[in-house]
């Protein structure tokens, strides 16, 4: 990129930020948050109101050394089923608490790894989840599916319960690289499983692909963006590779030597971009790539995109319950995450409880820097009149929190009468900007890299 100079005279190679997912970010969370605020947040969501749910499965059959989710490998499915009659009993216990008339905007499976379920249990967990709350016309059901952990039993059970949006884990189609993160996944293999899901009538298919892995290059990165697209996926996720062994410690089987500097992040992300673009497709916020006709490219052009823990969503229901361990809900009042343990979260549930274990209240700007950046993450832009409309705030209020963020920004933050935006040579620095509107402390807590 002709600027990469000035981005790097702002700090962008050497910046590590939050993702900006939720804010405060989760390291913010305190203890403050427990089973009884978690239940008086349930009961106080409107009758006849929207809700989403996501369910988190803390499984894998193998653990991909990339990976910094929570999960913990099992070779049996043991203790996969006795995971799912908790879950069963975690969303009776929602059940018992929502107001009456809550219908479900958009069902999630997550992990962790959804598809060790067994195609038998499949059914039953949905089931449960849709005897508890119904879904709402137009409701979406979407499963993260390994390729590698699938098979026509279990994709059937998943389509005859109603999946009608597919996420495949790709990261990278090179052998070499597979090999170097720990996992191994022929291309000819997820072109077979892509296939399977169409041909059950799942409406959407979604991938994942990294960049910023190690051994990999540009000439690497455009072979797995070229085969991917062969596969014709509706929406795709370019996430960066987050190096983080202090927190995942399984990334220590990483060689860290191979992995690019990050200025070479930049160029292999721009390689891939370009090529996504090429290909007709939407650029949406920092890090997707949808079809003109899939729901993120729509809810971009109609100014209705957001952010939440699973990245851009089109959804729009005001509250979204995270079951499982480790899972998060967002409220209009606040965060909540229950117990990150499996063994803490299946005690609680067993003993009637939630395991809600902290979270953090909304207070003073909260929502006001919330919604500055997630507008800035999805839009690249901020109105300053939605921002006088919905929140407590003033026009001198609004002049000082753009100073700041502009004085250090320069140009690549441009401040008028309507707002601010973001251009698009300053996009590589929407992370950093962002930055700029938190409010809170971050100097304990070790984010990925800027890029």
């Amino acid at each position: 990129m002709e600027h990469n100079p000035q981005l790097a005279r702002l700090g962008l190679f050497d910046a590590k930020v939050p993702r900006y997912t939720s804010y405060p970010t989760a390291p913010q969370f305190g203890a403050g948050v427990g089973p009884d605020t978690f239940g008086s947040w349930i009961a106080a969501i409107p009758q006849g109101g929207t809700i989403s749910l996501y369910l988190h499965v803390p499984f894998c059959r193998r653990l991909c050394w990339f990976c910094a989710c929570r999960t913990q490998g099992t070779s049996s499915d043991d203790p996969v089923v006795i995971y799912v009659e908790t879950l069963k009993r975690e969303i009776a216990l929602l059940a018992a608490r929502l107001p009456a008339g809550v219908r479900l905007s958009r069902l999630h499976w997550g992990g962790g790894t959804p598809t060790m379920i067994p195609a038998p249990l499949i059914g039953d967990l949905a089931k449960a989840v849709f005897d508890a709350v119904p879904p709402a016309p137009g409701a979406e059901f979407s499963v993260e599916i390994d390729p590698n952990e699938i098979d026509a039993p279990r994709l059937e059970a998943l389509a005859k319960a109603g999946m009608n949006r597919a996420s495949i884990g790709v990261q990278d189609f090179d052998p070499l690289i597979q090999k170097a993160i720990g996992r191994e996944q022929s291309f000819e293999l997820t072109a077979e499983v892509a296939a399977m899901i169409r041909a059950c009538g799942t409406e959407s298919l979604n991938a994942d692909i990294l960049f910023g892995l190690p051994h990999q290059t540009q000439g690497r990165i455009a072979r797995s963006v070229e085969q991917l697209l062969s596969l014709n996926p509706d929406r795709v996720a370019l996430y960066g590779y987050a190096h983080v062994p202090w927190m995942s410690r399984r990334q220590q089987m990483i060689p860290a030597e191979a992995i690019p500097a990050a200025q070479d992040r930049l160029a292999l992300f721009e390689t891939a971009r370009t090529m996504f673009d090429g290909a007709g497709y939407a650029e949406i916020g920092i890090d997707h790539f949808a079809r003109p006709s899939d729901g993120l490219a729509r809810a971009q052009a109609a100014g209705r995109l957001r952010r939440n823990f699973q990245g851009y969503t089109d959804d729009t229901a005001p509250v979204l319950v995270g079951l499982g361990a480790s899972s998060i809900s967002r409220f209009p009042q606040g965060f909540a995450q229950n117990a990150s343990g499996t063994a803490d979260h299946t005690r609680a549930i067993r003993d009637g409880r939630f395991s809600t274990h902290r979270g953090h209240v909304f207070a003073g700007e909260d929502l006001l820097r919330a919604r500055i950046i997630e507008a800035l993450m999805c839009d690249f832009r901020v109105s300053r009149a939605e921002l006088l409309r919905d929140h407590d705030t003033t026009p001198a209020r609004l002049d000082t929190l753009f100073a700041e963020a502009a004085g250090r920004f320069g140009a690549f933050f441009h401040v008028d009468a309507e707002g601010a935006t973001i251009p698009a040579r300053g996009r590589p620095l929407a992370r950093m900007i962002a930055r700029t509107f938190d409010a809170y402390d971050h100097g304990k807590a070790q984010h990925s890299a800027a890029i």
